[in-house]
């Protein structure tokens, strides 16, 4: 219970903390495995159950506005740095061919985990409006069913962002599943720092718990309501 608070305290302080531990430091009960894996499973049933209408509007309204596919996949490194497929709604336009390194300098920002453009022309309303709320990921409740992601874990990047991290880091946080939520998403979300987003994802690999886990899932509602830091 101590990692959890103290993991937890992490992601509401500033960066000028001291380095993550070790995974080694706290350890989860072993059963915690197949306990975090039941409730994946039931609940991303239960929610995509229950989301199945709202994801068909979704499915119309990116349809409508734009040409291209409703549904966007794309390679994303999973645990063990294995490739696998991460499902979202499309927001952008199909087969844009905007420079995202030019976007990124433009804004004066250099390319790492979590920058994203501020100005990003490829976005359609109706994306924009998705990743606002952050509805485009509901598809990734069919990932966490196949097994590929957890409800919460450090969010999936694709592999040059991973190669950006420090050896270490990298494998640490491929160390597990990667989740639709986790302590980066619920302490500011595009507004976090790629170092601040790193050492998050770290905290959570060196204490992940069911409890924590728990805590999180309850405090990703309010985050993705306060849409202020989301793009």
């Amino acid at each position: 219970m101590v990692g959890v608070v103290q993991a937890l305290g992490d992601a509401e302080g500033s960066a000028a903390v001291s380095p993550p531990p070790l995974p080694g430091e706290t350890r989860a009960d072993p059963a915690y495995a197949r306990v975090k894996r039941t409730l994946d499973v039931v609940l991303s049933a239960l929610l995509l159950i229950a989301f199945l209408p709202l994801m068909a509007l979704i499915a119309l309204a990116v349809a409508v506005s734009s040409a291209g596919p409703v549904i966007y996949r794309q390679a994303r490194d999973g645990m063990g740095q294995r490739s696998f497929t991460m499902l979202k709604f499309r927001t952008m336009e199909h087969n844009s061919t905007v420079d995202v390194a030019a976007l990124l300098l433009a804004d004066g920002s250099e390319m790492s985990i979590c920058t994203k453009p501020r100005h990003d022309p490829r976005i359609t309303p109706v994306g924009r409006f998705l990743r606002k709320t952050s509805l485009d990921e509901l598809p990734q409740l069919i990932n966490v069913l196949r097994g590929d992601m957890s409800l919460v874990g450090p969010r999936p990047n694709v592999r040059p962002e991973n190669q950006l991290l420090c050896p270490e880091h990298r494998a640490r946080r491929l160390s597990v599943k990667p989740g639709m939520t986790g302590l980066w998403q619920v302490s500011g979300r595009s507004s976090t720092t790629a170092d601040e987003a790193i050492r998050l994802d770290l905290r959570y690999v060196a204490h992940w718990s069911l409890q924590l886990d728990l805590l999180i899932l309850l405090r990703t509602l309010p985050a993705v309501l306060r849409t202020s830091n989301a793009r």
